[in-house]
């Protein structure tokens, strides 16, 4: 598979569980901007099957390069930062929750998810974007996660599937601020995460974000039972360039950490 199909695969589940998302792109092709994705991002449990060491060699076998390791000590999550060698195509964003740093009934909670990855299928790319890799969950299992962890419950839910996209705003011709963009997407009935505020960073620390919060749609559990939850969201980043003109290219964990608040409930 090449990159463009893999994007195209990602994007395609993506907004069917996050449909605002596919409103504003198609919102700022309207105004005749091409939409550039700045990076993806994805979340996963630090075992083995599904580990960030595991799920990595995919990444690198579309021609990436590790870019940066960041840790959330809150969250309790580990990540790493991918580029593409050619400077083409978007970054990537891979999380893992260090479940080990919880109490071990939780622990356990994941382990039995984790059991039922069929580890000899070869899904490779697939694991991005075949959705969750276990039977659906108890609701009850996904709000006693969430009450630790709502990055936990996320993943028991949804799987590694990419959790927002995110639009670059040096690719957009009219719009040269966060503010302008997000005064935008707000008009057309958006929301924006304002946990520790609407912008993130600022051109001090060469990245700033922002990002809508989550979509909520029927997502099914076991026994079939649908409830509504808090799925993806859309992202927006405006990077800025060095003393030498050098545009930056990771990430910052302070705003990071706030941007994945972006699916909490």
């Amino acid at each position: 598979m090449d990159n463009d199909a893999f994007f195209r695969k990602l994007w395609d589940d993506y907004v069917e569980i996050a449909p605002r998302a596919a409103g504003i792109r198609a919102h700022f092709e309207s105004l005749g901007e091409t939409v550039v994705d700045d990076h993806v991002a994805f979340r996963t449990f630090d075992r083995d099957s599904i580990s960030i060491a595991a799920l990595e060699p995919q990444i690198l076998g579309l021609g990436y390069v590790l870019s940066g390791e960041y840790r959330f000590e809150q969250k309790r999550l580990r990540a790493r930062s991918y580029s593409p060698k050619a400077g083409n195509g978007p970054r990537v964003f891979l999380s893992e929750l260090c479940v080990d740093e919880f109490d071990p009934a939780f622990g356990e909670v994941i382990d039995t998810l984790v059991s039922e990855v069929d580890t000899q299928s070869g899904m490779g790319l697939a694991y991005f974007y075949g959705g969750r890799p276990w039977a659906a969950p108890s609701f009850a299992t996904y709000s006693r996660l969430a009450e630790v962890s709502e990055y936990a419950a996320w993943v028991a839910a949804l799987g590694m599937r990419a959790n927002h996209f995110t639009i670059s705003i040096n690719a957009l011709n009219g719009f040269h601020t966060l503010e302008s963009v997000l005064a935008e997407v707000e008009a057309l009935g958006f929301s924006v995460n304002d946990s520790g505020g609407r912008v993130k960073g600022s051109p001090a620390t060469r990245l700033e974000q922002a990002s809508t919060i989550a979509d909520r749609v029927p997502v099914e559990f076991a026994g079939g039972d649908h409830y509504v939850i808090p799925t993806c969201y859309y992202e927006f980043a405006l990077r800025h360039e060095d003393g030498d003109g050098v545009l930056f290219d990771g990430f910052v964990a302070d705003s990071a950490d706030r941007i994945f608040e972006s699916t909490h409930s």
